[in-house]
């Protein structure tokens, strides 16, 4: 048959239609549609009168040229087709693969994708006929369009290569962010132009898989410099996939630099723990985050327990006391609480009998993706020593102190009892009488809100009194303020008024 052939009318359809291939046109799932040679619809099977909602073939409309307004077609490759495609078919040329959107009629809302291919049917010598096959492709074109979407709005990097050409039809914006190509550099260009595979170890096995239309697994590669920009490297793999009916490789990256740059950082500064580790002169130890059995000690550990720092690691943990069951216990369940513990008072009991007081800190650190408590120890030992040792000569003292001044015995008994030295006053009458009606309501327990409450003044008011008395008193905190207000009797002041 050649290129062009003249269509002619259509005769009479019991005649035409009485063949058992007709009755098997009319049972396909494709829809087809016969034209006169002036774009006359003579004839539609059921799978075409279905696909556009209607019963009769007169409801598709009397012509082509009606058949198109009534169902507002639009074509949608027209790039490819300088004339209607149904015009090309009635001047005797066939086509293929040409896509239509139409709209049913009552239904605005209901768009339907057409793919619909022209051909010439001889009856005889003399009688020639043309045939529009239609396929409802509607839902695989919405499938299409959902791909398309997610593919461009993935931030995972990522191109599709067409299998027949090794060329790449679809770039992403995730991988043109991390080559910093613009698509003019990616697409159109064959996989042996862009080579994603450079560098890996099985990138022949790559290249035949891809040449094969089968999986790729994920391997390392390195995009190159030399065209792109920089060099990156990556984890690629592959997937099969049918985009527009040709088969395609999906091809995805994973960018390796941050997670190398991340990794040379955690060994750099994993190298300095393990360097200010050792070399603290602070007992430190690393414990089990689950038992606090203690894993590795550093130098001024062991020489805390009264070993030679010859003495290996191995050697100080077995033969470490471990902490008291209830000091563990608080320990572990602080840091399972996501507390720290900062400064426990406990005493330890060597291996050889002493015993030894000491403050504790615990918290939690990752070494090697690991786990782990570190804890670090300060000897309290002797202060705690010298101090019983003064409280005993304070008792000693005071079991006689009728030849002493009161005050004396006051300081004395403060000291037993405290520990801490006494704020020194200035004098009660340097205050005025709005910082007296504060104190007094200090003395009472109230906070600064309170205060502001029940004196009627602004709470930053009240801030800036209360600094004033802690500079008039010589004193830096609330209970120090107190002490003074007690010891010159002004928390026995009368009930305070309210008032700016």
């Amino acid at each position: 048959m050649s290129d062009q052939i003249a269509i002619t009318d259509l005769p009479c359809l019991d005649d035409l239609f009485a063949s058992p291939l007709s009755r098997l046109i009319e049972e396909m799932k494709e829809g087809v549609m016969l034209l006169d040679h002036d774009g006359a619809l003579r004839w539609a099977n059921r799978a075409a009168l279905a696909m556009h909602d209607v019963e009769r073939v007169d409801d598709l409309g009397a012509s082509i040229d009606e058949y198109r307004q009534r169902f507002q077609v639009r074509l949608k490759t027209p790039e490819d087709y300088p004339i209607l495609p149904a015009v090309q078919l009635l001047a005797g040329m066939p086509f293929d693969n040409v896509v239509f959107e139409i709209m049913l009629p009552g239904q605005t809302d209901q768009l339907r994708m057409h793919r619909s291919r022209g051909r010439i049917l001889s009856i005889d010598s003399t009688t020639h006929v043309a045939a529009l096959i239609v396929e409802d492709i509607t839902e695989l074109a919405s499938a299409e369009e959902r791909f398309e979407k997610s593919f461009n709005i993935n931030p995972a990097p990522a191109l599709i290569c067409r299998l027949n050409d090794q060329r790449f039809i679809r770039a992403n914006q995730g991988f043109l962010d991390l080559t910093g190509l613009n698509k003019q550099d990616v697409l159109g260009y064959t996989l042996q132009e862009l080579d994603v595979f450079a560098g890996a170890d099985q990138r022949e096995q790559a290249l035949h898989r891809l040449a094969e239309g089968l999986t790729i697994t994920p391997m390392e590669a390195v995009l190159h410099s030399e065209t792109m920009g920089e060099s990156r490297c990556v984890v690629v793999a592959g997937q099969p996939i049918d985009v527009n009916h040709e088969a395609c490789m999906l091809l995805t990256f994973t960018d390796l630099e941050p997670i190398r740059r991340a990794q040379n950082a955690l060994r750099r500064s994993e190298a300095q723990f393990s360097t200010l580790f050792h070399l603290s002169p602070v007992p430190t130890a690393l414990a089990d985050h689950h038992t606090l059995s203690l894993l590795e000690v550093n130098d001024a550990f062991k020489n805390a327990l009264g070993h030679d720092t010859r003495v290996t690691a191995t050697e100080a943990l077995t033969q470490y006391a471990p902490l008291p069951a209830a000091v563990r216990r608080r320990i572990l369940s602080a840091l399972a609480s996501g507390d720290t513990i900062s400064g426990l008072e406990s005493n330890v009991i060597l291996p050889g009998g002493e015993c030894l007081t000491w403050l504790i800190s615990a918290t939690m650190v990752s070494i090697d993706e690991q786990d782990r408590v570190l804890l670090t120890l300060i000897d309290i030992t002797e202060r705690k020593r010298s101090e019983a040792e003064l409280f005993a000569a304070i008792d000693t003292v005071m079991q006689d102190a009728s030849w002493f001044t009161r005050t004396l015995v006051d300081k004395l008994a403060s000291v037993r009892h405290t520990h801490r030295p006494e704020p020194v006053a200035a004098p009660a009458t340097s205050l005025s009488q709005r910082e007296r009606d504060v104190l007094v309501l200090l003395c009472q327990g109230r906070s600064d809100k309170r205060i502001a409450t029940e004196l009627s003044l602004a709470h930053s008011t009240v801030r800036n009194y209360i600094a004033s008395l802690y500079r008039k008193l010589n004193v830096h905190s609330r209970s120090e303020a107190i002490i003074i207000a007690r010891q010159q009797g002004l928390d026995d002041a009368p009930k305070v008024k309210k008032g700016s």
